[in-house]
């Protein structure tokens, strides 16, 4: 499956030295596989050979698999009282930017417009 963004993803991944993987990766993957199969971008048996392709990365340790943190969700609710007015960001936008800042992200890799702002207002380096 190849998107707008994934040359470049693959890319920063291969030029990453450690790239964290959190339930809510897990999740968001999920969803943006079943979202291509149900606009007809993908087949079933596509996205079930994609998900293998995750498992087997995983399986390697690609990832370093984290779990969210502890405190993540009161801050992902600070950082709408803060931001969301100003920026419009959703829950999910808040919840990526608050697992970067409560595991003290180097980095933040998003192609989303709304987490990148929210993630350079909380002084995070984007990409």
């Amino acid at each position: 499956m190849t998107d707008q963004h994934s040359a470049e993803s693959r890319q920063r991944v291969r030029a990453a030295s450690r790239i964290w993987f959190t339930p809510l990766h897990r999740a968001e993957w999920a969803h943006a596989i079943a979202q291509h199969v149900f606009r007809n971008k993908l087949t079933p048996p596509v996205a079930q050979a994609i998900h293998r392709l995750l498992e087997t990365d995983r399986a390697a340790g690609l990832w370093i698999e984290v779990e969210m943190p502890e405190n993540v969700f009161d801050v992902c609710a600070e950082l709408a009282r803060r931001y969301g007015p100003k920026l419009g960001v959703r829950t999910l936008d808040s919840l990526h930017v608050a697992c970067a800042l409560e595991l003290r992200a180097e980095r933040f890799w998003t192609f989303d417009e709304r987490q990148a702002k929210l993630a350079r207002a909380e002084r995070l380096k984007t990409s």
